[in-house]
């Protein structure tokens, strides 16, 4: 029983850890828009929004299938993109590639809230996306999270 809380733990700051990373490793070029979306009616980041708000975070773990990883990492940058420079809602889509795993990705994806997500969905850009990559795809596995400090995600931000 001990060895699986400290699993379960050692599994939750992992993900803490690569969220943060992953957020800090978020597109320069798309750090204005980035902050444009966590500033709502002046204020100067998230400190008035919490997950109980509505904000979604998210981890899409993706494995790839052998031979198709050019064209998939292509449609992941350019979804991302897209994403945050079109839509609203959208805060950060941060496609990554694991090093010591190069068909392993990890996308963090951050929303405003649910209709923010909703909306994505309905995209072209993302419907292209998902439709294009069906075959190239092994493995999904969607990971909602929460962060453990959210009042320091504006700093985050800041930072870019």
């Amino acid at each position: 029983m001990y060895e699986d809380n400290k699993s379960s733990d050692m599994r939750k700051l992992f993900y803490l850890l690569v969220a943060a990373l992953m957020l800090i490793g978020c597109a320069k070029s798309n750090s204005d828009r980035m902050k444009q979306h966590l500033t709502s009616n002046g204020d100067s980041g998230l400190s008035s929004v919490s997950p109980q708000d509505g904000l979604i975070i998210r981890i899409a773990e993706i494995e790839v299938n052998d031979g198709y990883l050019e064209q998939y990492l292509a449609a992941a940058h350019n979804v991302g993109t897209k994403s945050v420079e079109t839509e609203p809602g959208v805060i950060c889509i941060c496609p990554m590639q694991v090093k010591e795993q190069p068909n392993t990705i990890r996308i963090v994806e951050i929303y405003r809230d649910s209709a923010s997500y909703q909306a994505h969905l309905q995209t072209p850009h993302f419907l292209d996306y998902k439709q294009g990559t069906l075959h190239m795809v092994k493995s999904l596995k969607l990971v909602d999270t929460s962060p453990l400090a959210p009042e320091a995600m504006p700093l985050i931000f800041k930072k870019l």
